[in-house]
């Protein structure tokens, strides 16, 4: 019976385990080096998250020249990102950049208010 307890529990916390360890896109796809990356490491997957969220709330907010724009510089970024491959310290960086120049225009979206 305990051994069913203990078998439920790890079963159980496992699949938690891979709801909460989800990246903006499906790890089970990762085909480069930089996905399987950023699937591995939970502080580069909640980094991605939050970018890929703030990337398209700002992308829906936006008038369209601006919005051309952004997803020219998210282009430019992922390639930048791709380079980094499996450095997670690299990639740390990347993902901060990019997440600050998102904040610059999510403020300029707030000044906009109010909503």
């Amino acid at each position: 019976m305990k051994k069913l307890i203990f078998s439920i529990l790890i079963f159980s916390n496992a699949s938690l385990y891979s709801v909460v360890h989800a990246a903006s896109f499906n790890c089970e796809k990762a085909v480069t080096k930089t996905e399987h990356a950023v699937c591995k490491h939970l502080q580069l997957n909640d980094a991605d998250v939050k970018m890929a969220t703030t990337y398209n709330i700002i992308r829906k907010l936006v008038p369209m020249g601006t919005r051309g724009v952004i997803q020219d510089q998210q282009v430019k970024w992922l390639q930048l990102r791709d380079q980094c491959q499996d450095n997670v310290s690299c990639l740390n960086d990347v993902y901060k950049m990019r997440q600050q120049k998102l904040d610059i225009y999510m403020n300029q979206v707030y000044r906009q208010g109010p909503f």
